[in-house]
């Protein structure tokens, strides 16, 4: 009785500590008629998921017969089959498959564009992507006892413009440009901002991703970022402090880089990282010192995409963060509790 009284007990004490463990791959910035891709490394990373973070194709155009075009040259990709025949796959889009450079609420083909980056990602027509104006969308991985709630914003369809100002260069020589702060503009539009906040109200989930497509916390460089828009970017941080309970990582891409920042809050409980992923065919010609005071490590310039590797016990929740190259070259690896 006394050894059947102590089996029961180890039994109980390891289910109470059962460990969940989740792969989760991502990226951007793909042209789809590049044929160097990294579906190979993606696929051999063995992901349960795969997020797409924007610019899934680069398509720049007002012809959607063109944009169908090149969506269908992407998805029957050998390359692009093998993951889609590997793991689900959710995502959002960015500016050059939303159809115009750095686009925002005025582009004339939002909505005819909109249908076929949600046909691309497979949303059938009952999904809820298609009840409301938008890219946004969510989707849920479980394993266990413990889930992982994916919310892909749509930076796009809604967002104020921003004033792009040409300069000259004194340390490259060159006439650049940065974008300007909107001071009041918004990036999300009312109906998404009430959307994102009933997804971490009403749902309860051990970790959420929020895929931004563009960079929330990085905000010293001159190109599009959350800071851009300063009201939207504190909204967001506001937002997330509002539920300090549920717990956030931030992914990002459109950057043609890998980096990791990550922010401190005094009224979050835990680091806010911002992990962007960006170049799965491209990325700088040249390289150049780019300031950003909360990056962890260093700034990678190489075709690449991110892994999370996240364990989840009822009292811990580990993430790993990684960012892999061609033939699957770890440039870069940082681990921290949640």
């Amino acid at each position: 009785m006394k050894k059947a009284v102590t089996l029961l007990l180890l039994s109980i004490a390891f289910i109470s500590e059962a460990q969940d463990n989740f792969r989760i791959a991502f990226g951007s910035c793909s042209r789809q008629k590049l044929p160097d891709q990294l579906w190979n490394e993606i696929v051999s990373q063995k992901p349960d998921l795969w997020i797409w973070g924007g610019d899934n194709i680069y398509g720049d155009s007002h012809d959607t017969t063109y944009l169908a075009a090149e969506y269908k040259r992407q998805k029957e990709s050998a390359g692009y089959q093998k993951l889609m025949a590997t793991c689900p796959i959710t995502g959002t889009w960015d500016d050059h498959d939303y159809g115009i450079n750095d686009g925002g609420r005025y582009f004339s083909k939002k909505k005819e564009s909109k249908v076929l980056a949600a046909n691309f990602l497979g949303f059938d027509k009952k999904h809820p992507v298609w009840q409301h104006e938008g890219l946004y969308n969510s989707t849920s991985l479980k394993k266990g006892n413990h889930s992982i709630h994916i919310i892909n914003l749509d930076t796009r369809y809604f967002r104020d413009t921003i004033q792009k100002v040409y300069f000259f260069d004194s340390l490259t020589k060159r006439r650049v440009y940065r974008y300007e702060p909107n001071q009041e503009g918004d990036m999300l539009g009312q109906a998404q901002w009430t959307w994102l906040e009933e997804q971490l109200k009403n749902t309860d989930a051990s970790l959420y991703i929020i895929n931004s497509s563009v960079q929330l916390i990085s905000e010293e460089h001159r190109f599009e970022r959350w800071a851009a828009l300063p009201k939207a970017q504190q909204r967001l941080y506001d937002l997330l402090k509002h539920f300090p309970n549920k717990k956030v990582i931030v992914i990002s891409g459109d950057r043609h880089i890998a980096e990791l920042s990550k922010r401190n809050f005094a009224d979050l409980p835990y680091p806010l990282y911002d992990f962007t992923a960006s170049g799965l065919t491209h990325t700088w010609n040249e390289k150049w010192e780019e300031n950003n005071q909360y990056r962890i490590g260093s700034q990678i310039i190489e075709k690449n995409f991110g892994t999370l590797d996240i364990s989840i016990t009822p009292n811990a929740l580990s993430v790993t963060f990684r960012v892999v190259g061609k033939w699957g070259l770890v440039y870069a690896e940082h681990h921290d509790k949640l």
